[in-house]
């Protein structure tokens, strides 16, 4: 998929005019056993060198996926060709398919790594000595990166530019890229979004719906079954029918779908979004968002926060304070 390339690059590229020509630019090199034009399933075309061509030291070795990754797979000279790239490279990364290219090479052994969540269990069967994790974003595990898939590549971009640039030149451009958040990599690969979809059911989506208007109270299964007019027990088997999940777990991630919108927009003491989320103690909101996040509520507002403590927009640069002005912008004009 187009993506799964342009995605990173667009990353690096924006990166690189940031830092200006008294940087530290990356230079971008394509090869491909497709070489010199690859065909994206989109219908883009990448002009690309020949696998020959990629010989000396690398940087970061970067491995997409695609729609045709059982060909791949099968392409001996290919994978022998990425095993010895990255015995020369500083660190090695895949977008979604791409790690099981990277697994094939027999790099990931004894490791974790993620891929796209619709192929986690092929890739953890196909590679039983790879720790396959289906939840992340994004997977570092030495000098090994692994992304889910298609956009989170992005985000495994801008991981690899904080670590080389530091975390404002990765934030900055993530907001030249428009982005809305620059994601941490043990974020789930499914979003607040997706998470707070409504089944189709009607009494189950009532009860969401309830859930939602009442995050901040209790809520027993037994209240929530109530608000649907079914027993408790047919509640529970019918809502994991619908929402593939228990009705207990769906108000966890419910609340903490809340607590991260809270955190990134507004500056409430982190106890008072936990009263407002409906958790009965700090420590049990601080437990629930490590487990299910991988961070503290504290870290996340300082990486995704949109409004700054004082109530205004972010949109700063360079660590000055300073709004972006016309000189900032100059490079948009080629």
């Amino acid at each position: 998929m187009a993506l799964d390339i342009t995605g990173p690059i667009e990353v690096f590229d924006t990166a690189n005019r940031l830092l200006g020509p008294s940087g530290a630019p990356y230079r971008i090199d394509f090869v491909s056993a497709d070489a010199p034009l690859v065909h994206m399933s989109s219908g883009v075309v990448v002009e690309a060198s020949p696998l020959e061509a990629g010989q000396g030291p690398i940087d970061t070795l970067l491995v997409p996926g695609g729609w045709s990754l059982q060909n791949a797979l099968q392409d001996r000279g290919l994978i022998s060709w990425i095993g010895g790239a990255a015995a020369r490279s500083r660190r090695v990364a895949s977008v979604c398919g791409g790690s099981f290219l990277l697994a094939e090479a027999g790099l990931l052994a004894g490791r974790r790594a993620t891929t796209h969540w619709a192929y986690s269990e092929a890739m953890a069967c196909r590679y039983p000595e790879v720790t396959v994790d289906a939840e992340p974003i994004f997977v570092w595990d030495g000098p090994f990166v692994t992304s889910a898939g298609v956009s989170t590549g992005i985000d495994m971009a801008l991981a690899l530019v904080e670590a080389d640039h530091g975390a404002a030149l990765a934030l900055e451009t993530a907001r030249f890229l428009v982005l809305f958040l620059k994601r941490h990599g043990g974020q789930s690969q499914y979003s607040a979004v997706l998470d707070a979809q409504l089944a189709d059911h009607p009494p189950i989506r009532a009860a969401q719906e309830w859930i939602l208007g009442n995050l901040h109270n209790p809520l027993p299964v037994a209240e929530i079954a109530r608000q649907a007019n079914m027993s408790q027990r047919n509640f529970a088997r019918v809502f994991r029918r619908e929402v593939g999940t228990t009705p207990g777990q769906y108000v966890e991630r419910t609340r903490i779908a809340r607590a991260r919108e809270l955190l990134e927009t507004t500056d409430l003491a982190i106890s008072q979004v936990a009263g407002r989320c409906g958790f009965a103690a700090p420590e049990t909101f601080f437990r629930s968002f490590g487990r299910i996040l991988g961070l503290t509520p504290k870290e996340y507002r300082h990486r995704f926060q949109v409004i700054s403590p004082s109530g205004l927009i972010a949109g700063t640069t360079r660590g000055t304070g300073a709004p972006y002005d016309q000189h900032d912008l100059a490079f948009t004009r080629g």
